[in-house]
């Protein structure tokens, strides 16, 4: 069987469509989880530390540790994961610190995201990327 340029063009097509596919399904599941944590405020970029290493050798326990003073919850989101909702922390008014760790699982190189909710009622966010270099959730 042979392919004519625009049977090759069309499969072309198809194929980087159905590659895109998926990131949009994860972005789309990022901004709902983001936008129910949230309620649709606005959110600040301040007051919030997120820490992560930058290049994470197997993405099936890579360590995250985030800290929000002042915060009453704080979501942690991989944007890359198939379900990026990694976890919600929430903080009664007699925790000593508003802080957590936590060893999470990435599926491949991914932004990690924390948002903050302080005790204002306002919302703070962060974000950083790490470089999976064995995938964790079936890579």
């Amino acid at each position: 069987m042979e392919l004519t340029r625009r049977q090759t063009l069309a499969l072309g097509v198809a194929a980087g469509f159905v590659a895109v596919l998926p990131a949009r399904l994860f972005a789309a599941a990022t901004d709902d989880a983001i936008a129910e944590f949230t309620g649709g405020a606005a959110i600040g970029d301040s007051g919030i530390t997120l820490t992560t290493p930058e290049i994470a050798e197997n993405g099936n326990t890579v360590p995250v540790s985030v800290d929000a003073p002042g915060a009453v919850a704080i979501m942690l989101l991989a944007t890359g994961n198939p379900t990026p909702k990694v976890g919600t922390f929430n903080f009664g008014p007699l925790a000593g610190s508003q802080a957590a760790s936590t060893r999470i699982r990435l599926a491949g190189t991914q932004d990690v995201v924390a948002i903050a909710k302080m005790s204002d009622g306002s919302f703070v966010q962060t974000s950083r990327t790490v470089k999976v270099t064995i995938g964790g959730c079936g890579g």
